[in-house]
C-alpha cells in the first residue's frame, strides 16, 4: 500500500527530532535491507541511503518496496546527489528527500518542484548563503572532520535559524555528538562510524542496532 507523501517541512521536523540521519551505500541489496532493517527496529525513520555505487538505483527501488511494505512510518532519502539526471531518476524511485555532497542549484529547484526536501553540503559561509538563496532549509556541514563543532559555534550567528547538520567524522562518543549539538547543530549525520564495515562484515546487525539505540539515546541526552 502506497503512502501519502509527507511535505519539506514534515520530513524536515521528523529528521530533527530523530537528531540523527544513518546514511549508507552497500553493494549487496540483501546487505542493505539487513541493515535498513536493523536500524529501523532501533527506531530510526529518517533515513538516507547514498548513490556512492553501481547498484544504488536498483537497491534503492527494492528498499522503498519494503519500506512501503512493512516500514509505512519510515522516510527514505537518497544521498550524493550531484546531477539534476540522478535526482530525476531517484525521485521518480520515489525518494522522500535529497542529500548531496555540494550545491548544484538545478538540483535544488528540482526538489522544490517536487516539494522534496534538499540537504545541500557546504565547507563556507558563502557556500551557505548560496545555499539559503535556492531555499535549503537544512544545511549538511560536510567534511564535518575537517571543520570541526568551533566552526559551527563560529558561523551559527551569521545565518541565524539556519538548521545545520554535520557529516563525516561524527563518532558515536557522548563527548563528540555533545560537542556538535552544543555548538548549534540540529542533528548529525552518521555513515561509517555507526556501520562499520566490520559490523556488516560479520553480519553482526544485533550489535549495530544496539549501536544505534545508544546513539539515539545519546543524542537525546545532549541535545
Amino acid at each position: 500500500m502506497l503512502q501519502m507523501k509527507k511535505t519539506r517541512e514534515e520530513i524536515l521536523a521528523a529528521l530533527l527530532e530523530q537528531g540523527l540521519l544513518p546514511l549508507f551505500y552497500l553493494d549487496s541489496k540483501e546487505e542493505s535491507v539487513e541493515t535498513l532493517s536493523a536500524l529501523y527496529r532501533a527506531g530510526v525513520r529518517v533515513f538516507e541511503y547514498t548513490n556512492r555505487g553501481p547498484a544504488a538505483l536498483e537497491n534503492f527501488k527494492h528498499l522503498i518496496e519494503l519500506k512501503n511494505r512493512s516500514m509505512p512510518d519510515l522516510h527514505l532519502g537518497i544521498g550524493t546527489i550531484k546531477s539534476r539526471s540522478d535526482a530525476e531518476k531517484f525521485i521518480e524511485a520515489g525518494a522522500d528527500f535529497l542529500v548531496a555532497p555540494i550545491i548544484n542549484p538545478e538540483v535544488g529547484k528540482l526538489a522544490q518542484a517536487h516539494g522534496l526536501l534538499w540537504i545541500p553540503g557546504c565547507m563556507t559561509p558563502t557556500e551557505i548563503d548560496l545555499a539559503q538563496q535556492h531555499g535549503a532549509l537544512l544545511i549538511k556541514i560536510f567534511p564535518a572532520n575537517i571543520l570541526g563543532p568551533d566552526y559551527i559555534a563560529s558561523i551559527r550567528e551569521l545565518f541565524p535559524g539556519q538548521h545545520f547538520i554535520p557529516t563525516g567524522g561524527v563518532d558515536l562518543t557522548a563527548a563528540n555528538i555533545g560537542a556538535w549539538f552544543k555548538a548549534g547543530v540540529s542533528a548529525v549525520g552518521m555513515g561509517s562510524k555507526l556501520i562499520s564495515k566490520t559490523l556488516i562484515q560479520e553480519k553482526d546487525y544485533v550489535t549495530l542496532q544496539e549501536n544505534t539505540k545508544t546513539v539515539l539515546q545519546t543524542i537525546r541526552e545532549n541535545r
